[in-house]
């Protein structure tokens, strides 16, 4: 039960959308450069931002939570052009399981910091304790609002994108992602992972990992 991959995300209420692989497409090469964008900034309300993340193996999976540190879109003619979001690492949490029951050994593993040999597992916190979301550009396509960016997870940087549902207003924004399904070995995250020589089926743990996002945002 405790040996569970960890995904990241971001959202205001506790709905987890069903994901499609095809919606959402990783870069396992180098990430595009971000170009340098200027508008109106609008600042991440890290207190009513959230990211969703759930992760699974052959006999169960788990789900959780990911906090926002700090973030702002860029916004141009009413529309966002740009923005970048800081992941607190610390603040990763299990929520389908209880206290005494599993749920603070298995934060502990995502985030490193228990068991020494295990630190390095998953995410490493106390190595890597923030990563990056970076937006591109964002086009519409078929009739889809497409999100183009750069996701950094412990000093790894690659290019995703993904469809999501952005309101502007005067004074607010409202970001909600789609499901994201990404693969975690590109970040190096590879523990017990098939991909991995010598991983044990009582170990194995899928590759994909699954966010969904959203944030609030306030000029």
């Amino acid at each position: 039960m405790k040996k569970i991959v960890l995904s990241l995300l971001i959202a205001s209420c506790m709905v987890f959308v069903s994901c499609k692989k095809s919606e959402t497409e990783t870069n396992k090469d180098n990430a595009e450069p971000v170009a340098s964008t200027e508008g109106n900034i609008y600042k991440a309300n890290p207190s009513e931002s959230i990211i969703y993340w759930s992760g699974s193996k052959p006999t169960g999976k788990h789900m959780g939570t990911v906090n926002l540190q700090e973030g702002e879109f860029i916004v141009k003619n009413n529309k966002v052009v740009g923005g970048k979001f800081t992941i607190n690492m610390n603040t990763i949490t299990v929520t389908d399981l209880k206290p005494d029951d599993g749920k603070e050994d298995l934060e502990a593993h995502l985030k490193g910091t228990g068991d020494k040999d295990e630190k390095d597992h998953f995410f490493n916190v106390e190595k890597y304790p923030t990563g990056l979301f970076q937006i591109r550009r964002i086009e519409d396509e078929n009739g889809k609002t497409v999100v183009y960016g750069n996701l950094s997870i412990k000093n790894v940087t690659k290019s995703v994108n993904f469809p999501a549902t952005i309101n502007v207003s005067d004074n607010e924004i409202n970001f909600v992602s789609d499901s994201l399904v990404l693969n975690r070995t590109y970040w190096n995250i590879t523990y017990g992972s098939k991909t991995i020589a010598g991983t044990l089926k009582d170990n194995l743990v899928h590759d994909e990992m699954i966010l969904q996002v959203n944030v609030k945002a306030k000029k």
